[in-house]
């Protein structure tokens, strides 16, 4: 008796498989219309993450030219600093020159 329960199990499993592995056609177009949906999102994540790219790199370069232009700027302020030295040194000593002529003239 129990070899014949299951046997009759075993074959109602296969038929039940065999039914429901065996897809309609209506079946068929849900799975290609949700499969097609799918990878239309996909391919929009992809397009996203290509545009993205896209604006990170021009923000990146935009920041490198920023950053170029302050240390050019940076870099004319010390030379200027330094020719502002240069050139209160330099009249610093014409008058140390004539301070110099004063004493001797005594």
């Amino acid at each position: 008796m129990k070899t014949k329960s299951i046997v009759t199990l075993i074959g109602a499993a296969g038929i039940a498989f065999a039914f429901t592995a065996c897809d309609s056609k209506q079946e068929q177009a849900r799975e290609e219309a949700l499969e097609q949906k799918a990878e239309n999102l996909e391919a929009g994540a992809n397009q996203l993450r290509k545009d993205g790219e896209k604006v990170a790199d021009a923000k990146e370069q935009h920041a490198d030219a920023i950053r170029n232009g302050s240390e050019k700027a940076a870099d004319a302020t010390e030379d200027d600093a330094d020719a502002t030295r240069d050139a209160v040194e330099k009249r610093a000593d014409q008058i140390e020159s004539e301070a110099d002529k004063v004493r001797e003239a005594k």
